[in-house]
């Protein structure tokens, strides 16, 4: 039985027949869709400096729409055409209004958007589409959209007109079917080999349990990428999905925070947490650049004790939140969201709570690293549980969280300062003759650097390292690092002139710390790598941690003052920083650990470490200890035996 060709074209045509049915089957919403999500991302491309700009876009759109397609294709053609109607009008309608925030507000769809879109209320609602949406929008890139969408339309009622322009080539259907079939097999196996890194990517983050996993995936080198508004918006929804569940186990646990009693030990607590640490920057951990001179000042004093060891259980500033929020530490049974907050705690007890943030206020350019940070003290119900007094506005530089702490505690108050009318019922609030906790957060060291100082105070430059083996580039950005942590330490100072008059006693713990150029290696930021070694545990997780006392405090509380001298050298891991305060405030609690408090008698120091919940800090340093003193010796070894060779030469 032989074969002709006819036959041959037949079954290649049949062949390439099914290859195209989900592109023949909805050509215009293969095509105007493409075209849709090419133009969004043209749009939308990031303006930051070193922002990431995905590169295989239409790659992997191409696969997305094709198999779209294909679900498409095999739908009876009744159910099609509703279907396909139904996605035109989502994917239109999304993309609107992500081009539109984006145009606008210089963000695209966020998890706080959508969140903050779920407490607007109808008057609010209102107001905002009277004051934005305009007619001046239609000239820009929501045009652009609006007018891909009324030529699709077009087509849409049209385009039967347009295809009977093809009839003459009817002929040639067999040879264009099984060409097109061709190129359209070779784009879609190439394109998907492009695409799929990203989608596995999509996967690991889409399996995450809850919003921390969530942002752990998405500090990794190959991160997911949701290039198209429609999947930002799901993932918007996933992400307040996941938040949510931990929210309502905190929200059930309110009514279950109890106190067992109060001394109110101390009257004025103050929790300074900056941000992006190195505390091998700091001149308080002998670093030769005058960048802490103030926190040195007081050192010398007396009223100032630097702690030796001190390591952050994360290099992510949610996960740190919760861990020092919480009274759950690394290691304990059940999660972080299972345990009552420290603030609540003091509010229970009678303290006046006051936080006054530079980062985690809700905003809808906020990104998934501080919404994850952020959520659970902002939301109403949490917030209320834990903060009787907040701040309302985020400050270019920090020492416009100073201005909030004058504005909303008497504590701030400087004896030559006024405070005008409009604050003074909020100073009412936080009253220093009573008992008072106040959390300050500090946008500190985090990058960009040279965001993080006012242009004028800028005194290091790349000519203060004349020994480091560096490009002058890096050069610049370790300047840069060095005036943001100068700048840091006269924000601190300002505060702790307010309080030097005062009975008050101030802790200080940045989140993390983060790397800096250390050992002149050619790094800076945070790796994320899911590999540690001493190395980086040193640059990422050592930080700075002192605790300031006043002269006051320290003629009052003698015996809290020589503890601290005491504990300076002891090992410690910030998750436990909660039974710190309880223990300085007096508070008597069931999750109260005295073994946890590093000023107590009975504090582990024998407690292993675990960074990232699984790297035990101290066998790395350790470890690393022993590799470098094998090391010196094997240098030592030969350069015995090098010197010896040259005595026997020279005899």
């Amino acid at each position: 039985m032989s074969v002709s060709v006819t036959d041959i074209l037949q079954l290649a045509e049949k062949a390439g027949a099914v290859v195209l049915k989900p592109l023949t089957s909805s050509p215009l919403f293969f095509i105007f869709m493409f075209l849709l999500g090419c133009a969004c991302f043209q749009m939308e491309l990031p303006t930051a400096k070193g922002a990431y700009i995905y590169e295989y876009v239409s790659e992997e759109l191409f696969v997305d729409l094709y198999l779209l397609c294909t679900l498409l294709a095999i739908m009876p053609q009744s159910l099609r055409k509703w279907v396909r109607r139904l996605l035109y009008v989502m994917m239109y309608v999304v993309t609107i209004v992500d081009v539109y925030c984006f145009e606008r507000f210089h963000t695209s769809i966020t998890p706080t958007m959508l969140l903050l879109l779920g407490e607007t209320n109808s008057n609010e609602a209102s107001e905002f589409l009277s004051s934005y949406l305009t007619i001046d929008v239609l000239w820009g890139k929501v045009g652009v959209v609006l007018a891909i969408m009324i030529v699709n339309v077009a087509l849409a009622v049209w385009g039967g007109r347009i295809r009977r322009l093809f009839m003459p080539f009817a002929e040639w259907r067999p040879l264009i079917v099984v060409a097109s079939s061709i190129v359209v097999a070779a784009t879609l196996i190439d394109c998907t080999i492009r695409a799929l890194p990203n989608k596995q990517a999509v996967a690991r983050l889409w399996a995450c349990h809850d919003i921390g996993e969530v942002e752990h995936a998405l500090t990794g080198d190959h991160k997911a990428v949701h290039y198209l508004p429609v999947y930002r918006l799901a993932f918007s929804i996933y992400a307040n999905m996941l938040a949510s569940q931990q929210t309502d186990r905190l929200i059930q646990g309110i009514d279950k925070v109890t106190i067992d009693s109060c001394s109110y030990t101390s009257t004025n607590i103050i929790l300074v947490i900056g941000e992006s640490y190195n505390r091998h920057h700091s001149q308080l951990y002998d670093y030769p650049l005058p960048t802490t001179p103030r926190q040195l000042a007081w050192q010398k004093r007396g009223n100032l004790t630097a702690f030796t060891d001190v390591v952050a259980p994360w290099n992510l500033t949610s996960f740190v939140f919760k861990n020092i929020f919480s009274l759950h530490g690394v290691g304990d049974k059940g999660a972080w969201c299972d345990y009552p907050l420290f603030p609540q705690l003091f509010r229970k007890a009678g303290y006046k709570v006051t936080f006054i943030t530079n980062q985690f206020l809700p905003r809808a350019k906020e990104a998934v690293y501080d919404f994850s940070g952020g959520f659970f003290l902002n939301n109403p119900l949490l917030s209320k549980s834990q903060f009787d007094i907040r701040n309302n506005s985020l400050h270019p530089y920090d020492d416009g969280v100073i201005k909030d702490f004058d504005q909303l505690t008497s504590l701030g108050i400087h004896p030559s300062d006024t405070i005008d009318d409009d604050a003074r019922e909020h100073v009412g609030a936080t009253d220093s003759v009573g008992h008072n906790l106040v959390i300050l957060h500090f946008m500190g060291q985090h990058v960009t650097y040279h965001d993080r100082y006012p242009k004028k105070q800028k005194p290091f430059t790349f000519r203060n390292y004349p020994e480091r083996k560096l490009s002058k580039r890096d050069k610049m950005i370790l300047a840069d690092y060095d005036n943001a942590t100068l700048y840091n330490d006269s924000v601190i100072g300002l505060l702790l002139d307010r309080l030097a008059n005062k009975n008050a006693i101030v802790i200080y713990v940045p989140d993390h710390a983060e790397e800096c150029f250390g050992d002149d290696k050619s790094l800076f930021g945070r790796l994320h790598s899911s590999e540690v070694d001493y190395r980086l545990a040193k640059e990422e997780f050592e930080i700075p941690f002192w605790i300031w006392c006043s002269p006051a405090y320290r003629q009052s509380h003698p015996d809290i003052f020589q503890m601290i001298k005491a504990a300076a050298d002891r090992p410690f891991m910030t998750d436990d920083l909660s039974h710190l305060l309880l223990y300085l405030a007096g508070i008597h609690c069931p999750e109260y650990r005295d073994s946890k408090n590093i000023l107590s008698p009975s504090f582990n120091m024998s407690r292993r470490r675990l960074i990232k919940d699984h790297f035990d800090y101290d066998r790395l340093r350790l470890e690393s200890k022993k590799e470098s003193k094998q090391l010196s010796k094997q240098e030592s070894s030969n350069l015995s035996s090098k010197r010896a060779k040259q005595v026997t030469k020279k005899r």
